[in-house]
């Protein structure tokens, strides 16, 4: 590992210089990796450890057909390359158990016997072992169970390889049964395309992420949003205007610069109006939402955000409701204005004088 420098915490992180490529396909020369489900996170992870040269199969079960039709699709090829998830699982010696969270818990049952001594067990995400009191996901004692969680979807796991970049992720060790289990993790978070990994253990991995998700990334990112919408649009101002000011000059402009060089730099590259108004207002801001984060994080360690999580997941109309939330957003005004702001953007025009 290497010592960085993060704003003044000095963590150590491992890099695709010290363990490169060649070193991980030389750990796992003889293992076969076997990524059990093609939804999210899968595909992007077979296909990049395939494109590297390691040795994958894939498991999926065959009642989605969807996800099995993907599979064949990307080329993995039934009887040979593409099972069954217990198949799989007898098949390979680093599982890497990435069917969703509610799903774990319900296969669990039958692919725990399938784990043979000395096998690894691989997450993305330490939810189903960190609330293994309400998963019932407890390994046996002898494999090692490790985790890589890239930060960021599969789609950009794998768009950002095929650029020549990488997504980064974390990495944990729960349970070393081989004394190779970090050597292992390492490994696979190389072979899959990561830009770096940093460690973390499963409760970190799982606590951040989980309050991430609802928080900055997703959750308080949308409520934020329609807020100032809506609030614009009851001062008169046009469906164009207040998703142009709310939305699109975000996404389009500010962000990339802070992604360039920081939110300094970005405040750097505005108007002396909106520096000034920005950097007074980011104080409310922030001490308006402390309770609510705080309220977060005590609903993500208590496990109250994991019970919600499986009870709505194995509901039987749980694909039914989830359709009609996201319709809902989907239909509503300031969505549908951005469908038409987005149609505008000058790689969408058809032509014309």
């Amino acid at each position: 590992m290497v010592k960085i420098n993060f704003g003044g915490v000095v963590e150590d992180v491992v890099t695709r210089e010290e363990f490169s490529l060649e070193k991980a396909r030389e750990v796992l020369k003889d293992e076969v990796v076997a990524v059990l489900g093609y939804g999210v996170q899968g595909p992007a992870q077979a296909l990049n450890m395939r494109d590297n040269g390691i040795s994958v199969i894939v498991g999926q079960w065959k009642g989605d057909q969807a996800a099995w039709d993907k599979a064949v699709g990307d080329g993995w090829v039934p009887g040979e390359t593409l099972f069954d998830l217990e198949e799989a699982t007898d098949r390979g010696t680093i599982i890497q158990y990435l069917v969703s969270d509610a799903a774990q818990t319900m296969t669990w049952p039958r692919l725990q016997s399938h784990l043979k001594e000395g096998d690894a067990l691989y997450f993305s995400h330490g939810f189903s072992i960190v609330y293994g009191d309400q998963t019932g996901v407890v390994p046996p004692d002898n494999v090692d169970v490790i985790l890589v969680a890239p930060k960021g979807s599969g789609t950009s796991v794998r768009a950002n390889f095929l650029a020549g970049s990488g997504i980064n992720s974390s990495f944990a060790v729960h349970q070393d049964f081989t004394g190779r289990a970090t050597e292992r993790t390492i490994a696979v978070g190389i072979a899959i395309g990561s830009g770096y990994l940093f460690p973390t253990t499963f409760e970190g991995e799982v606590h951040s992420d989980l309050t991430g998700e609802r928080g900055v990334l997703m959750g308080a990112l949308a409520g934020i949003m329609e807020a100032q919408y809506n609030l614009l649009r009851k001062h008169g101002h046009s469906p164009s205007e207040a998703f142009n000011e709310t939305v699109e000059e975000l996404t389009q402009s500010l962000i990339r610069l802070v992604d360039r060089n920081g939110m300094d730099w970005m405040y750097a590259n505005c108007s002396t109006t909106a520096q000034r108004g920005a950097l007074d207002w980011r104080h409310p801001f922030r001490e308006a939402v402390v309770p609510v984060f705080d309220a977060l994080y005590e609903s993500v360690v208590t496990g109250e955000e994991t019970r919600i999580v499986l009870e709505a997941n194995s509901a039987p109309d749980y694909r039914e409701k989830l359709e009609e939330e996201l319709r809902e957003m989907r239909e509503s005004e300031m969505w549908q204005a951005g469908a038409a702001v987005r149609s505008l953007r000058p790689e969408n025009w058809k032509g014309g004088d």
